[in-house]
């Protein structure tokens, strides 16, 4: 079963994600969530910045830095995995999305890697469960209602083909991602 908790759309989430059993549009701290693993908007250095980056560095510990500096970097739409250290997550899944460049760059195809990619790592970590913030929504500046469907759609059909991950949340932040400004789809 596949529960989506959070999304941030302006278009019906029952057409992208059929399979879902509960959505809702909730704000929330990615970092307190007791999930298998969080995903996180990292740089490419891995070595904390801003945002949620700055946020899971900070929750998790010095140790995360330690760790991440062993890794040695991530390319745009891939992903890399560390422990959670002081988070209630067992793992982090760090993914680097890509800047905007006002689409002519390849971003759609580099930000659906991001969320394949990061599913296939917390599979094959063995995570029933994963949290994702909006990637590269924030400084990298990709259009929000872009980023959402690029998730979703990735998301579903990722999950088509495997059942390993029976909980995925996508956790909003801030106003304009939890919905406040995006109304809430209604459902049949």
């Amino acid at each position: 079963m596949l529960v989506l908790v959070s999304v941030t759309l302006n278009f019906p989430l029952a057409k992208i994600a059929k399979d879902a059993k509960d959505a809702n549009i909730v704000e929330g701290d990615i970092t307190k969530l007791e999930v298998d693993a969080i995903v996180n908007a990292a740089n490419t250095s891995l070595l904390g910045g801003g945002g949620v980056d700055g946020a899971i560095h900070r929750a998790a510990g010095p140790e995360l830095l330690e760790e991440t500096r062993r890794i040695g970097g991530c390319p745009t739409g891939e992903a890399r995995v560390s422990k959670g250290y002081r988070l209630p997550a067992r793992w982090v899944i760090h993914t680097v999305g890509p800047v905007w460049k006002g689409g002519h760059g390849n971003e759609d195809g580099l930000l659906a890697g991001c969320y394949r990619n990061s599913l296939l790592e917390a599979v094959r970590i063995g995570a029933k469960s994963a949290a994702f913030p909006s990637i590269s929504t924030g400084a990298y500046g990709f259009p929000l209602e872009r980023a959402s469907e690029i998730a979703l759609t990735e998301t579903r059909k990722f999950l088509e083909t495997d059942d390993t991950l029976k909980q995925v949340i996508f956790v909003c932040f801030g106003q304009t991602a939890s919905g406040s400004l995006y109304p809430r789809p209604q459902y049949e």
